[in-house]
């Protein structure tokens, strides 16, 4: 079984891309925080492609610094460059991309919304 779940930030805005064909895909890339200890913090990056309606909500709502979830398949893509060297590029083919947290989190792109004084 392949199957994944990841939950983190997207470290840019998505790219869209719309084929003739009606096709959407998008493509963002994920930072999920592994905590060994709080000193030493170490980030991983996820490459994610997601097609479909799921492309098109990404395109429209989720912006660098949101909070998602993730769920899908991992893809390793592998050719050989024209120097004759193998190369390999591992992804999430997601199935599904969710907001995780607070309704404000999401709509600020995880950006810190300035307090307002009252």
């Amino acid at each position: 079984m392949n199957s994944v779940v990841i939950v983190g930030r997207l470290g840019q805005d998505p790219e869209i891309k719309y084929f003739e064909s009606g096709s959407v895909k998008a493509k963002f890339s994920v930072a999920v925080n592994r905590t060994f200890s709080k000193q030493n913090p170490v980030t991983d990056w996820f490459n994610i492609e997601v097609w479909g309606k799921q492309a098109e909500f990404v395109g429209e709502w989720v912006k660098k610094g949101a909070l998602v979830s993730v769920q899908g398949s991992l893809e390793v893509n592998r050719w050989t460059d024209q120097a004759g060297n193998p190369k390999e590029y591992p992804m999430i083919k997601a199935t599904s991309v969710s907001f995780v947290g607070s309704k404000r989190d999401s709509a600020m792109g995880g950006q810190q919304q300035p307090a307002t004084a009252f």
